[in-house]
């Protein structure tokens, strides 16, 4: 009985971490001085339902405990200077259904100063929007009375403002105001019109293999252009990721 409950257990973890993707820190974060990216002006890319899902948060560890790092926390203010011995990456709260992250190192755990990341992945049937909230446990070496060694305190810290939103697969037809690229097909740039009813939309361009080429943030205006003169000529997918779905149209750079 113990080696069949073994055996069970051993193809529950085999399974999980075949469904996890690993991800590697970045290496042009690695001269910041500390830090989380995307941040939350980038924030998440969009999710789409019955898709699987895979994306890096990557993540810098500060040496001390800045000003900046507390946020004028009264509660933190007496950590300002202090060393950072490391923390743990603790809960990642407000993921849709069917997701979960997986860090580059066993336990989440990273030393001060320290490149780290964590992929966040998995695959959903709700739509809808998620905040997120990072959870992190740190480790600061404080002197509490002057004279003797520091003291290792642990103190929690959220960071709020991620969203991922889950849309569906959407279609072009029917929607008031389609969407348009022109011209197309096109040389040097593009411009999406019909953007007016997607507003707080995440927009992608994609080859013809699925790789994203360039992506941005859009909020109201109409129109969005993007400059093609770097792209290779063939055939190009801009996806627009609005809270209601997931809208597709072709073009072509020649």
């Amino acid at each position: 009985m113990k080696k069949i409950l073994l055996y069970f257990c051993a193809l529950f973890l085999f399974s999980a971490q075949i469904n996890a993707q690993s991800c590697t820190p970045g290496a042009n974060f690695a001269d910041s001085t500390y830090g989380i990216w995307p941040d939350t002006s980038t924030n998440f890319p969009p999710a789409e339902a019955g898709v699987a899902y895979s994306t890096d948060l990557n993540f810098k560890v500060p040496n001390e405990v800045t000003s900046d790092i507390t946020g004028g926390d009264p509660a933190l203010e007496a950590f300002i200077g202090s060393e950072i011995q490391g923390f743990t990456v603790t809960s990642v709260d407000g993921l849709p259904s069917g997701f979960d992250y997986a860090c580059n190192v066993s336990g989440c755990e990273y030393l001060g100063g320290e490149n780290g990341c964590a992929n966040v992945f998995g695959t959903t049937s709700e739509t809808g929007s998620y905040p997120v909230t990072i959870t992190v446990e740190g480790v600061i070496q404080v002197v509490l009375f002057p004279g003797l060694p520091p003291t290792p305190v642990t103190q929690a810290l959220s960071f709020g403002g991620y969203e991922i939103v889950v849309g569906s697969a959407g279609t072009i037809e029917g929607i008031i105001e389609p969407l348009t690229v022109v011209p197309n097909p096109a040389t040097e740039k593009i411009t999406l019109g019909g953007l007016s009813a997607f507003e707080n939309s995440f927009i992608s361009i994609m080859n013809i293999e699925g790789k994203v080429i360039a992506q941005q943030n859009h909020k109201n205006a109409n129109n969005a252009d993007f400059n093609l003169t770097a792209m290779n000529n063939g055939i190009y997918f801009v996806k627009v990721s609005h809270k209601n779905g997931i809208e597709t149209i072709k073009f072509i750079k020649h």
